[in-house]
């Protein structure tokens, strides 16, 4: 007899569906069973407010893990940057599979760059983060930008550039990539720039903990860099505690000596959203070996920037 097909649970959108699909190729590989795709609605894709209104925190999350526990799939991907940093008891996080580019992107009318933008451009994007980094860049450089707050998927933001709404939009490079259209891109945003949110690039495959042969399976598909460079980052968040739609950016790379991974550094930035403060710091260590290790670069990162004025920065608290 042939053991059933493995559901996984996916959100509708092109992005969502298009990177489950991937997923589920590598699984039906891994395991020899075939995988089907059950499209699950969230509140985030139906409400129509700004995510900074309906909570950010866990919006796209819930209604998935819900089917999760209720037994109507058998695993869910997401985007990790979705994902709330507590993560419950009854869910494993079975893997996190090899990071994509962590980069934000511009998408700019007449292919232009982000200082080739002329003054007063308008620059559409639903994130805080990228709000207030890209003003602040906009003022330390002499630059007259007007960031102005969008929603929608892909296809309705890159919309607004083609109609002559907006000059340009800022969006993830990885989520471009796994709808194959990277290629509209007119500017990679340096991290240095812009640093990314925690976990971003990054996709998070979730199971019931319950299920052991499941989260041994797809454990397979685990790279551990990713994994720790991802933890740090969302222990940075956690520790400011800070939501999904909160001014975080962070990013934890891999410091190479040729070949040899040496050290991680992480870096952290929390800003005002008109860009006017900027608290920005980074540190390097060397490459978590534990769960707890990469944990606690994330919280002695988050110690420094709120002992430098970062709580101040985001907002309201999240209670």
């Amino acid at each position: 007899m042939t053991e059933r097909a493995l559901r996984l649970g996916t959100r509708r959108s092109k992005l969502a569906m298009a990177q489950s699909g991937q997923v589920a190729e590598t699984v039906s590989r891994l395991t020899g069973r075939s995988v089907e795709l059950v499209e699950i609605t969230t509140y985030g894709d139906t409400s129509r407010e700004h995510l900074a209104q309906i909570g950010g925190t866990g919006v796209f999350v819930t209604a998935l893990r819900d089917a999760l526990l209720g037994g109507e799939v058998d695993f869910a991907v997401h985007s990790l940057k979705d994902l709330p940093t507590a993560q419950p008891d009854d869910l494993a996080l079975a893997a996190v599979p090899l990071r994509a580019d962590p980069r934000d992107v511009l998408i700019a009318r007449d292919g232009m760059t982000f200082t080739e933008l002329p003054s007063g451009a308008r620059i559409g994007t639903g994130s805080p983060r990228r709000m207030a980094q890209l003003n602040a860049y906009a003022r330390n450089h002499g630059l007259a930008i007007e960031t102005v707050p969008i929603r929608g998927n892909i296809d309705t933001r890159i919309g607004f550039v083609h109609k002559g709404e907006l000059d340009a939009v800022v969006l993830a490079a990885a989520g471009l990539h796994r709808v194959g259209r990277i290629d509209e891109v007119t500017d990679f945003l340096s991290v240095d720039t812009v640093l990314p949110a925690p976990g971003q690039g990054a996709l998070a495959i979730e199971c019931a903990a319950s299920n052991v042969s499941l989260t041994a399976a797809l454990a397979e598909l685990d790279d551990p860099y990713t994994r720790a460079a991802v933890t740090a980052e969302r222990s940075l968040l956690a520790a400011l505690e800070a939501g999904c739609s909160a001014p975080v950016g962070a990013l934890a790379d891999l410091l190479a000596d040729g070949q040899i991974v040496k050290e991680m550094r992480l870096r952290g930035v929390v800003g005002a959203t008109d860009g006017s403060t900027l608290v920005q710091l980074s540190t390097t260590g060397p490459v978590p070996e534990t769960h707890d290790q990469a944990l606690a670069l994330g919280r002695e990162l988050a110690a420094e920037m709120l002992a430098k004025g970062a709580a101040g920065l985001m907002g309201e608290r999240a209670l």
